[in-house]
Formats: C-alpha cells, structure tokens, sequence
C-alpha cells in the first residue's frame, strides 16, 4: 500500500465516532403509533368528553364494534407500511395495496352508513368545531413522521408522506367515531374530509420539499 494511500485512509478515519445502530423499522412504526394515538386521545379529552353512551354502544352494538375495530386494524397496519416504505426494500407493492384496501373497506362502512348506519344517528355528543378538532389533532403526530422518516431513507418520499399523514388524519377521525356524535354524512363531512385533506397536505409538502432539494442541487 502506497504512502498517499496510507495518509487518504488515516484523513479520513481521523475524528469518526461510532454510530449507534437504528431501530427496527417496525418498532419505530409502532412507537410512533402508540404515542400519537395517546396524544390524540389525550387532547381530544381536554378539548372534551366522549360522547356519552360511546363505550357502552361499543360493548351492546356489534356492528359499531366491528367498524371500529377494522379502523384500528386499518390504520396500524398502514402505519407499519408508511414506516416501511421509507426503507429501500422494506415494503413490498402488495402490503401498500392492502393497506391502502384495509382503509377504503373501512371507510367503505360509513358510505353503507347512509342508507344502512350501525347506529341510529344521534346529534348526542356534538362538538361544535370537531372538523377543526381533527385537523389540527392530525398536525404533532403527522410533523413527527416526517422528521423520523428523515432519518431513514425514503426512495419515494412522497408516497411515503401520503401514507403516513393518511395515518395521522385518521387518528383523530377514528377517534371522533366517539368523541362526537354517531351520524354517518356527518362523520363522512367533519372528520373523514379533514383526515384526507392532512393526507394530501402532507403529500404537497413532501413534494415541496424534494422539489426545493433537486432545484439546489442543480444550482
């Protein structure tokens, strides 16, 4: 090995510390998760109560149980895929299909609701700002995705923030299923709306920022 060779590698070894490994990127799916869904549930709290007869319509109506257990089965699964998806390799085109299918049968539930609703529909709960509750309950979690995407290393980012902030706005929506009253074309307007609004705002920032990032490039 030549002189220069020896001094290159020296230089450059010269100052490195050790880097701690990354978690499993599904434990940081799950951990961010868990942590927005406590921040939900604990601001929807302060903001107000559940809808009175919330749990015990969870625990006497099969269908309400049923649709909000597909929402939760829903939105964690499509949580892990986000995270995934900012891993090179890690998801693979039918888990981002399925994701994708778990969300829309879900919500597919409240279009039946229309005509067919699992409850009968009640103003009972009503919160008067709810639509403006969900957005802004969707925004922490969803700002927290992208800075731990950001240490990962998303190929597609901006699908990777779709998918995410899909997540973030229909947290506070599943969760509004019993903050807020129980009828179909309301929860269709003031909370499913605003949840897909943070999924394509989230969408249009990932793409602002990867656009800004090839224009200085090119600069």
């Amino acid at each position: 090995m030549s002189r220069d060779t020896e001094n290159l590698i020296a230089s450059l070894s010269t100052g490195l510390k050790p880097v701690r490994s990354q978690l499993p990127v599904d434990l940081i799916a799950l951990l961010w998760l868990a942590s927005s869904a406590a921040f939900v549930m604990a601001i929807t709290h302060l903001f107000g109560p559940l809808r009175p007869n919330a749990l015990t319509q969870l625990a006497t109506e099969p269908r309400f149980l049923l649709e909000t257990v597909l929402g939760g089965v829903a939105i964690s699964y499509t949580a892990v895929v986000a995270f995934r998806s900012a891993v090179p390799g890690a998801a693979s085109k039918r888990s981002m299909l399925l994701a994708v299918s778990l969300i829309a049968l879900w919500l597919a539930n409240y279009g039946i609701g229309l005509a067919h609703p699992a409850l009968e529909p009640s103003m009972l709960g009503k919160r008067d700002h709810c639509v403006f509750e969900t957005l802004m309950f969707a925004v922490p979690p969803a700002c927290m995705a992208f800075l731990l995407t950001r240490r990962l290393y998303p190929l597609k980012p901006v699908y990777s923030a779709l998918l995410f902030s899909l997540v973030a706005g229909m947290l506070p929506a599943l969760y509004m299923q019993l903050a807020c009253m129980y009828a179909p074309l309301h929860i269709i307007q003031m909370h499913i709306i605003p949840g897909l609004l943070v999924m394509l705002a989230g969408g249009a920032t990932a793409w602002l920022i990867n656009w800004v990032k090839r224009r200085r490039s090119q600069s």
